[in-house]
């Protein structure tokens, strides 16, 4: 289907490459649709030009070129200027919980002991048309209040309690394309998808109800990228006459080019920018892809890269200081832990949120991330403790640190590469995609609530090893054969631990080609979502 164009007479080229149930045109509505293609008229053609930057910056890297702060803006870090407002119902964010889209868990999420949750498209939800869709469906009702589900095989009924969390919805990379909608014959970008299905629907509600349209933007390398945003939001609330900075975003500092450009992403953003957020698991996967040509810094097993590692530390501390010198809020990382039935195993699930909480709460941030509502509390009480009367630490300057410098942002890591922790992310990736591109982004795997970052940090860093014929502490040269007979060996494994009616039923074959050639092919891909998308309805 084709649709008019209120604001001018030519016929436009937005087409729907999908037939809409009833229930699914309440949604996609023709009204929705003219506003989503008046954002893609004058947005989406700057989108590839800012994708391009990227590889001209990575080329640049892979030349022997380190990320650095950037000359040419040092007046922006150096000058005094602070952000825009921050709303009221966003003045405390102590501890979010992040989940997709889906409807009993924006329920659970929204009642869960927590003061945000943030409603997720992108790294821990499997992007299948009916699931986007459905996805906005769930939010717009859980903004006006009517969202209930009752599980089919149980009976079991879920419905919103009173004062639920702060809802923030965090919308797809620049990266990514929503294939079901064309624009001159080629795929829109998800994020304005994302962005404007959730905006048109929800800001009326949202705003008379004391909150307003809140965002997480993910991915960011640039802040140039962060301008398009800003463009962006502010067409958007020029159409439906709001006041500038109505929309509020956080960003998601998660890839190591954007470190280096923390002031002036707030800067670009700042009349609608809140806070910046540690992306942590992703910010790990970024390392690896962005210094994949540096055999000096390649990092050990991903179990050993924890938040003491000295690049990481100086990220959070960075982060910090930036963000209160502006008077924006520095979000803390994700806990990605489930709590477990077992009592002993759940203690140390428990102690080790609590050692990396009150890292994040002493370092200064704001608020944390955590996966699932039974680990609000523990992280909550963290935080109580720390900010005592305080709604947040804006007060908390780090002014007297000594400055972090690009060495440190960079310091290679110390740990092993072992054969056990090679294997287990094999394991794990080849399950996390194998759930992906069935559909289900978000997964529990060995105790840990996973998402693609997982998937990514695991076949980037074997790629790693093989480009750069690392070896493994127990002497074996990482080679493209040692990586394929473990692979072979440990889908039997899967085999095995699943069960052979779960394995033959799933997509682990597919999962394992595709794990595969990512981690054996010439150049580094950039996302295995990309490649992963083709698979999805």
């Amino acid at each position: 289907m084709s649709i008019q164009n209120s604001h001018s007479s030519h016929h436009v080229k937005l087409s729907l490459q999908k037939v809409l149930t009833p229930e699914q045109q309440e949604i996609v509505s023709d009204d929705a649709l003219a506003f989503l293609e008046r954002l893609v008229e004058r947005f989406a053609s700057r989108v590839p030009s800012l994708l391009t930057a990227r590889e001209a910056r990575q080329q640049e890297i892979d030349n022997g070129k380190l990320p650095d702060f950037l000359p040419d803006t040092a007046n922006i870090r150096e000058d005094n200027w602070t952000i825009q407002n921050i709303p009221a119902d966003l003045q405390d964010r102590r501890v979010e919980i992040t989940g997709p889209v889906e409807r009993k868990m924006v329920i659970n999420a929204l009642n869960a002991n927590v003061k945000v949750f943030m409603a997720d498209f992108e790294d821990s939800f499997s992007p299948a048309w009916d699931e986007v869709v459905a996805g906005q469906r769930n939010l717009r009702d859980a903004v006006n209040g009517t969202i209930s589900y009752t599980n089919p095989d149980n009976g079991k009924h879920y419905a919103l309690a009173d004062d639920p969390a702060v809802l923030i919805c965090r919308v797809r990379g620049l990266h990514l394309p929503e294939k079901h909608l064309l624009w001159q014959g080629e795929p829109i970008p998800g994020a304005l998808f994302d962005f404007a299905l959730y905006f048109f629907h929800n800001y009326k509600q949202l705003l008379e109800k004391g909150s307003g349209p809140y965002f997480y933007l993910p991915k960011l390398q640039t802040h140039q990228e962060a301008a398009w945003w800003s463009d962006v939001f502010s067409y958007a609330e020029d159409e439906m006459g709001l006041a500038r900075g109505t929309i509020k975003a956080t960003v998601l500092i998660e890839t190591l080019p954007a470190v280096f450009e923390m002031d002036e992403i707030l800067y670009s953003l700042q009349e609608h920018i809140v806070g910046l957020n540690c992306g942590r698991w992703d910010y790990i996967f970024s390392y690896i892809k962005t210094l994949r040509n540096y055999p000096d810094r390649i990092l050990p097993d991903r179990q050993v890269v924890t938040m003491e590692k000295p690049f990481l530390n100086a990220y959070s501390r960075l982060l910090v200081r930036t963000c209160h010198r502006r008077g924006a809020f520095a979000m803390g990382g994700m806990a990605a832990f489930i709590p477990s039935k077992d009592p002993e195993q759940n203690a140390w699930v428990l102690n080790k949120i609590q050692t990396d909480k009150s890292l994040e709460a002493n370092n200064g941030h704001d608020g944390t991330w955590v996966a699932h509502p039974g680990l609000a509390d523990t992280a909550c009480e963290v935080f109580n403790q720390v900010l005592g009367e305080r709604s947040n630490q804006l007060d908390i300057s780090r002014a007297d640190d000594a400055p972090i410098t690009a060495e440190e942002l960079l310091a290679p890591c110390d740990g092993e590469r072992t054969e056990e922790g090679m294997r287990h992310n094999i394991r794990v990736a080849v399950q996390y995609i194998e759930a992906w591109i069935s559909g289900n982004g978000c997964v529990p795997i060995y105790g840990l609530m996973e998402d693609a970052a997982t998937a990514e940090i695991s076949r980037a860093s074997i790629w790693q090893w093989i480009k750069h014929g690392k070896d493994l502490s127990n002497g074996k040269v990482v080679t493209a054969e040692l990586f394929e007979s473990m692979l072979a060996e440990e889908m039997d494994v899967l085999a095995q631990e699943l069960g052979s009616e779960r394995f033959n039923s799933g997509q682990y074959q597919e999962a394992a080609t595709l794990m595969a050639r990512l981690t054996t092919s010439e150049e580094l891909v950039n996302f295995l979502t990309l490649p992963g998308y083709e698979y999805l309805p």
